[in-house]
């Protein structure tokens, strides 16, 4: 049977000047983006209105990611001046401020269904929060030895999450153990991005590099089943799709690749001449 080509379409472009953007966050139920921006101010757009809903500045340095926690209608941030903050996004109340980090804090991961946050870290290391004890960090995961760029939970087994850091390695751990489990090894340079992603049984592993190649890996064998070439300069963001059967990367050579997810087949390249791409985003349960 001939697949399919994947055909996407861009419903709505927005079309905002600021400083830039260095994280997206798509609301769960609401029309909703989430947008950090490198002033310190956050945004939430409305894509179905095209209109700015809310935006503050939480702090002079830039804000390098921010979630929402759609159950506790609170958006979470970590900057540049090493502080997390909690605001709630109906009354803009802040929540808690406190300093999480020794350096500029990378990256915000929220766990699906427990009470905790985890943060990444220019000081090499990654902490658990959890928001039920007035957010005490409750885990210190150390082995990293250079920035740790990203983290993100594995939605199959969330007591597990990976860390991709600019010491050219993705490491694995399990929440309750401050060593990691293992050590994906494969790029060359160092790496920005991971994302889990589910296609078939076993969850496999997205990565994206310096080097500028996007890497898909077995977490189960622990080896690399795909390279994905074509960008040319750093691969920052990288995503599966959840509904999807895509896989896209995001790159400071300024396009979005689009990828078939079983065959690896580049499908689309997408190019607005807006200069580097830093954050791309989904929604879950809908094909945006």
């Amino acid at each position: 049977m001939a697949q399919q080509p994947l055909s996407l379409k861009i419903e709505k472009e927005y079309v905002q000047n600021s400083e830039r953007v260095k994280s997206v966050d798509l609301h769960p139920t609401e029309p909703w983006i989430l947008a950090t921006l490198y002033s310190g101010t956050i945004s939430i757009w409305n894509y179905q209105s095209q209109a700015v809903e809310k935006s503050f500045k939480v702090t002079e340095s830039p804000v390098r990611s921010a979630k929402f926690i759609a159950r506790e209608n609170w958006i979470v941030a970590g900057a540049d001046d090493k502080f997390i903050r909690v605001y709630n996004y109906n009354t803009l109340e802040k929540i808690k401020e406190f300093e999480a980090h020794k350096d500029y804090i990378r990256c915000v991961a929220v766990h699906p269904t427990l009470p905790y946050v985890l943060t990444s870290s220019d000081d090499m290391v990654i902490k658990l929060w959890d928001w039920e004890k007035d957010w005490t960090c409750t885990q210190i995961f150390e082995g990293h030895s250079h920035y740790v760029m990203q983290v993100a939970f594995n939605p199959k087994d969330n007591l597990t999450f990976a860390s991709a850091s600019l010491d050219g390695t993705i490491k694995i751990w399990n929440i309750s153990s401050p060593a990691p489990n293992f050590t994906l090894d494969g790029h060359s340079k160092g790496v920005n991005s991971v994302d889990y992603f589910t296609g078939g049984d076993e969850p496999k592993l997205l990565t994206g590099s310096d080097d500028f190649a996007a890497k898909v890996w077995d977490s189960q064998s622990k080896s690399c089943l795909q390279t994905l070439e074509g960008h040319k300069h750093n691969v920052t963001s990288v995503c599966a799709h959840p509904e999807l059967p895509i896989i896209i990367t995001g790159s400071e050579d300024g396009t979005i690749h689009i990828w078939h997810a079983t065959t690896y087949r580049l499908e689309n390249t997408l190019d607005y001449g807006l200069g580097r791409v830093w954050a791309v985003g989904y929604k879950k349960g809908s094909n945006q």
